[in-house]
């Protein structure tokens, strides 16, 4: 540009600069195509876009909301947005942006007043309602929420916690009412395969599970099955046809797609019954069947059945007690001779049975009611109660989250029946959560059976005792260091500890000068066998296998090599892990105001002379 200033001639303006420098043209002469792709490059900005656009009527053109590059710049910044929308629809791209960036705004707020309003207690029932009447598309603000589970590092702990159990239940919700619409539709329109993707999203609602992904690997399968029988077959009716569209009438011809069944699913794929390890609840999840080709009877016959269907025989769901079969009929359709069937075992490799072998197959006689067929309600029920009892088994979960998401699928099922109810108010009584839910569903089990009445009172009195005492509570307990009678204390929030006797690593969340445990608990815990017994400080600890434990000062020490501590409740007390220690989040801090100083003081005297 200097040089063409002293260049002698005519002076040159913004046009006569860019011939000057030999390009003939300027930023607004480009082709439209041209100038939208540069537009659409990713180091601008929505805020550089706004301003492009607001310089002269050619650009703002080339802005424009409905056009390419505010829709590259959605993309940009929010890809997984854009499966929302069709190629066909026409959208103000630019409203779409500030609608997507409000709802983050909304999130962000939300997400960061639960730990200020819910440290001292579970969110409770009605902790989710101003998130159930937002303003902006629901699938935004669960974007924004998985954005925040999605940073890197290992800072934002609390907001993740909280982003974690906000998405968790908006999910869970839209699970319910899908459900529920499920359970309306006629019985012949109730998919087996939809049902058991029902139930596996409500358990596992932050995983990326839908029916068209689960729908897509079971037509993989049923392909390979096809590719199977046309070697044996090459005129099979089944090759023929569309998923479900014919119905395969001889008998010996649907042998044939039950032996290509067999071949590909346990032969060639390698499915199998998990004898190993059967109470996992991962075997009654449909998407980890078909990730780890293992499952349970129920599981594996509702894959089997679905595959059979698609390709034109109809087997039938029997629910046989303590081990799930399909029936086969080899007689006139319809028939009610439980003789006229063949029942096949998903679990046991796709074997077919007689009567007397289904009864070898359990160990006793059973009437013959058990050789019927279900409905598809039934077959849910089945699964879910499958899920209640490994909940009711599970010792390590102290939040028993199996338990309360197969109770919430039992009751959405079955709203009146008074042993799940009663289960579910003692549940929640338990954890001392969600009183005034408690009081709502004993109320429920009253009007339904009022000879419960003696339970339904002992609960309803504890149950109010626990909110009158909720009520007196008044502001949190600080606890200050330098306080006389807590001189005791040599450990602080937030230090990676190792338990002397029992070797499990944690992080100390809470302490008091002495334990403010009961008798009772005491006498079981043989803390009088401590020298120091009873009168020594105590430290509330997250342990990595997930439990909370309360453990005495002369059995903790320093752990010589500080990690994460993999436990589900660490973002509700820590903001941040350093690498060495965890920092204490704001509501914690509170409670421990001088903690912090010592923490820091105490990682740079051990762990620095360490590494010295």
């Amino acid at each position: 540009m200097a040089a063409a200033a002293e260049s002698p001639g005519p002076a040159a303006g913004p046009r006569g600069a860019a011939e000057a420098d030999g390009d003939g043209m300027g930023l607004t002469d480009l082709p439209g195509e041209l100038l939208e792709l540069i537009l659409c490059c990713d180091v601008l900005g929505a805020a550089d876009i706004g301003r492009v656009s607001c310089t002269c009527r050619r650009l703002r053109e080339a802005c424009q909301p409905r056009g390419k590059v505010w829709r590259e710049r959605f993309r940009l910044r929010w890809p997984s947005l854009l499966k929302y929308y069709s190629h066909t629809d026409s959208v103000s791209w630019l409203e779409e942006y500030k609608a997507r960036h409000n709802a983050g705004l909304e999130a962000q707020r939300i997400v960061a007043s639960f730990s200020k309003r819910f440290f001292s207690e579970h969110v409770p029932c009605d902790g989710f309602s101003d998130i159930e009447t937002l303003g902006c598309p629901s699938h935004f603000f669960e974007d924004e929420l998985m954005c925040i589970l999605n940073m890197e590092g290992r800072k934002g702990l609390t907001w993740k916690y909280y982003a974690k159990k906000i998405l968790y239940f908006l999910r869970q919700q839209n699970i319910l009412k899908n459900l529920k619409e499920y359970l309306q539709r006629p019985t012949d329109r109730q998919s087996f395969l939809e049902g058991a993707v029902l139930i596996d999203q409500y358990c596992n609602p932050l995983s990326d599970i839908c029916l068209k992904g689960v729908q897509a690997q079971v037509d993989d399968i049923t392909d390979k099955v096809r590719k199977v029988l046309r070697t044996k077959n090459p005129r099979h009716p089944s090759l023929a046809s569309k998923a479900g569209e014919v119905l395969v009438s001889e008998v010996e011809l649907q042998r044939q797609v039950l032996d290509a069944m067999n071949c590909v699913l346990y032969e060639q794929l390698k499915y199998k019954g998990n004898e190993l390890d059967y109470y996992n609840s991962l075997n009654s999840y449909i998407h980890q069947v078909l990730i780890r080709r293992t499952g349970i009877p129920i599981s594996l016959s509702v894959l089997y059945l679905t595959i059979a269907r698609q390709l034109g025989v109809r087997l039938e769901p029997v629910n046989f007690p303590s081990h799930f079969l399909l029936r086969w009929c080899q007689g006139k359709e319809g028939s009610t001779d439980i003789f006229d069937y063949t029942y096949i075992d998903a679990f046991g490799k796709g074997k077919q049975l007689t009567v007397k072998e289904c009864e070898y197959l359990i160990g006793h006689h059973v009437t013959e009611e058990f050789y019927g067929v279900v409905t598809s309600k039934e077959v849910l029920q089945r699964m879910v109660g499958n899920l209640l009892n490994l909940g009711k088994r599970e010792s390590t979960d102290q939040s028993y989250q199996l338990l309360r998401d197969s109770l919430d699928l039992y009751l959405a099922m079955y709203p009146d029946n008074v042993q799940h109810l009663m289960l579910q108010a003692r549940l929640y009584f338990h954890l001392g959560i969600w009183p005034e839910k408690v009081l709502d569903i004993l109320q429920h089990i009253q009007a339904l059976d009022p000879s419960q009445h003696g339970a339904v009172g002992y609960l309803v009195q504890h149950t109010l005792e626990h909110i009158e005492r909720r009520k007196e509570e008044v502001g949190p307990e600080v606890k200050h260091r330098s306080d006389e009678k807590h001189k005791e204390v040599c450990f602080s929030i937030g230090l990676i500890m190792k338990h002397k006797r029992y070797g499990y690593n944690c992080v100390i969340y809470g302490w008091d000068p002495a334990c403010m445990m009961g008798h009772e608990w005491i006498r079981n815990m043989n803390v009088h066998s401590l020298p120091h017994g009873p009168h020594q400080p105590f430290y509330n600890v997250l342990v990595e296998d997930g439990s909370c434990r309360y453990a005495a000062q002369e059995n903790l020490e320093y752990n010589s090599e500080p990690r994460e501590i993999p436990h589900p409740d660490i973002g509700r007390y820590f903001s941040e892990f350093t690498g060495i220690h965890y920092l204490a989040n704001t509501e914690l801090e509170i409670r421990y105001p001088e903690d912090l100083e010592l923490t820091r003081a105490t990682v740079q005297k051990i762990y620095s002379s360490g590494k010295e």
